[in-house]
């Protein structure tokens, strides 16, 4: 067992709109969508035709480069549409899904007497290889890359986050499995992540062949970039993979059923939420869907698939995203504020500065909405402003200025093998020049893929 692992820099933003740990309703949507944007790296091919009948746990799509990487469907159905926008890019699949749910059977097995080729090939005919994500690059692993360690963090810091011990406390059995099956695919072994405060309660402390670490810190300590960089660093020509304690539960079921089940608890969180709350959802579930949440602020509020630094805004007519255990819903920031940042005593704003009055009631929840307060200017000189709240040895505002240059030498020399755009979601949110660092760093990976490939 390693000694706590306390990190010092961070920041928790106090917003409004934790989701009580009860279940508000279970959702068995009419129409479930697949979404290739969802898989970074993917360059979908399209196995099915509109009209197609699907089962639980069929091919929907694969990867040109790697035909053996599918997508397979969360439901059983008809293919009603194949979504397409410019120059044919397919959008998304949507299944119009059975009243009556069917699975593909892919079998009952056990992990501890299959060999590591034999539970690769499982994960990938069963469409679950996805779950596995490589860094560099956050992208889907390749499986022909045997990976330096497999890391797997247990605890989220990021706001509003669900409750893994709600979420996923009942299924330490699946993820014990999950964690087993990975364990025989890297000899670095299965690294998993808890957080220290609450590591003699988690009910994932007595994981085997799993070495444990404890963290303790503000945001982004629960981040798995983080985790890595404190643990084990990732340097030039290394590879590692990780997977979310939801990926390691979806893959224990699967061996322990047969069935591809992806169903989980989704936090329906965020100042605009009513009554927030989880639901039992499938990914690719309309977002209208969770109309209960909202009612009839749809106009004024703003759909987040994921938490609000770094899901993706989907809109009303959106859906849940493949990886997402999380919906945010915030109010849209459109008015114009008089006088706006001169006005110290703004006992309703947080501010990491202390620039407002509100840092002297540090207990308080803000309803916080989407509005920027300016608009972008030039990067602060000062390194050091966001650097202490990303607690990593890497230089974030040179790396940033290096991806907005295209220099892949010194991107390389300032850390873009380590991180991923939310491992510095917090130095955008603090950045006073309102650059969108995150959009930056994801540019500046997409040219390291184009150009290291």
């Amino acid at each position: 067992m390693s000694d706590t692992i306390v990190l010092k820099k961070g920041l928790n933003i106090p917003v409004k709109g934790e989701a009580d740990l009860r279940i508000s309703k279970a959702i068995s949507p009419d129409i479930v969508a697949i979404n290739p944007a969802d898989f970074k790296g993917l360059l979908p091919r399209l196995l099915v035709k509109e009209g197609d009948k699907v089962l639980a746990g069929s091919p929907v799509l694969s990867d040109k480069k790697n035909p053996d990487i599918l997508i397979a469907s969360p439901v059983s159905g008809t293919v009603k549409e194949v979504v397409r926008g410019e120059k044919r890019k397919l959008l998304a699949v949507l299944i119009q899904a059975d009243d009556d749910q069917q699975y593909l059977d892919f079998g009952v097995q056990n992990p501890d007497t299959m060999s590591a080729e034999q539970i690769k090939e499982t994960l990938l005919k069963s469409g679950l290889w996805p779950w596995l994500v490589q860094r560099p690059y956050g992208i889907i692993a390749n499986p022909d890359v045997t990976p330096k360690a497999i890391f797997v963090s247990g605890f989220s810091t990021a706001p509003l986050a669900p409750d893994y011990e709600f979420t996923l406390g009942g299924e330490a059995a699946f993820i014990q499995k999950g964690v087993n099956a990975l364990a025989k695919l890297t000899e670095g072994g299965v690294h998993l992540s808890l957080c220290g405060k609450n590591f003699s309660n988690s009910p994932f402390r007595r994981m085997d062949n799993a070495t444990m670490h404890k963290f303790e810190g503000r945001h982004p300590a629960g981040n798995v970039g983080v985790q890595i960089s404190h643990i084990s660093p990732i340097r030039k020509d290394e590879t590692v993979w990780t997977v979310s304690l939801l990926g390691l539960a979806v893959i224990g079921k699967l061996l322990s059923t047969g069935r591809y089940n992806v169903r989980r608890k989704v936090a329906v969180t965020g100042p605009m939420a009513l009554e927030p709350a989880y639901v039992d959802a499938l990914p690719g579930t309309p977002i209208k869907s969770l109309a209960a949440f909202y009612g009839s602020l749809a106009d004024e509020t703003r759909f987040i698939s994921g938490d609000i630094l770094t899901g993706s805004n989907v809109g009303e007519n959106g859906y849940i995203g493949y990886y997402a255990d999380q919906v945010t819903l915030v109010r849209e920031g459109t008015e114009r504020e008089l006088f706006g940042w001169i006005r110290p005593l703004r006992y309703k704003q947080f501010s990491t500065d202390r620039c407002y009055f509100s840092w002297l009631t540090p207990g308080r929840k803000y309803d916080m909405d989407t509005n920027l307060h300016g608009g972008p200017r030039a990067f602060l000189v000062n390194d050091a402003y966001y650097a202490k709240v990303l607690p990593m040895d890497i230089y974030p505002i040179y790396l940033v200025k290096a991806c907005l240059a295209g220099d892949i030498d010194k991107m390389e020399k300032f850390g873009i093998y380590e991180v991923l755009p939310e491992d510095l979601a917090l130095c955008e949110y603090v950045d006073p020049s309102k650059n969108n660092i995150q959009d930056i760093i994801a540019k500046g990976i997409d040219l390291m893929l184009k150009e290291m490939a």
